[in-house]
């Protein structure tokens, strides 16, 4: 008597590469806040996790790369040291610097929109130029808003003083992220497949 068994897959596997891509993008954008110094003009930290929230967006589209930030900002909520200096916890999140960490994953979301569409998963490499800076151009506008509001709340500051403080200087450094992106995404690295 032979008993027939069935290979059972709980989660498909592209589900679990897409579970998989997303927890990479989530750690690459925890990586990039290590990279967190003070500029003289503002307590806001300069960090590199916005080009974290670029590429999830550009990589992984919409759906994956709303769910790469929010298991970016959920790991950090929960005591991951994953946000700028290594901070964590839900005191980042409800702190001067918050208002960013909330934007996240509706940045990543726009980019992915922005350069995918609502459909199929587009070739990022293949992407035209003004259709990736405008995606990009549109998340700093999301990050801003949040992050600047957030400052003005927690600092209990007016909104052009938050402005001045939690957004303005960091303008070209955004350009340079979104620049280093396209440069990213045209490597032959990346777009030979």
């Amino acid at each position: 008597m032979s008993t027939a068994t069935e290979d059972v897959d709980l989660v498909g596997e592209e589900i679990a590469a897409n579970i998989a891509r997303a927890a990479l993008f989530a750690a690459l954008t925890g990586v990039f806040a290590y990279v967190s110094f003070q500029l003289p003009v503002t307590s806001v930290p300069f960090t590199l996790q916005v080009l974290g929230v670029f590429l999830a967006g550009v990589f992984l589209g919409p759906v994956w790369g709303v769910a790469s930030m929010v298991l970016y900002v959920v790991a950090g909520a929960v005591g991951a040291p994953v946000f700028a200096y290594g901070s964590a916890g839900l005191g980042s999140l409800f702190g001067q610097w918050g208002g960013y960490l909330w934007s996240y994953p509706l940045a990543a979301g726009i980019v992915g929109i922005g350069v995918h569409g609502r459909g199929e998963l587009a070739d990022p490499g293949h992407v035209g130029l003004g259709r990736l800076v405008g995606a990009m151009a549109a998340a700093t506008l999301v990050i801003y808003a949040f992050g600047t509001l957030g400052y003005a709340i927690v600092g209990d500051v007016s909104l052009v003083t938050a402005l001045v403080a939690a957004a303005l200087p960091f303008v070209p450094a955004e350009a340079i992220k979104a620049a280093a992106t396209v440069a990213i995404v045209r490597s032959d690295a990346v777009t030979a497949r």
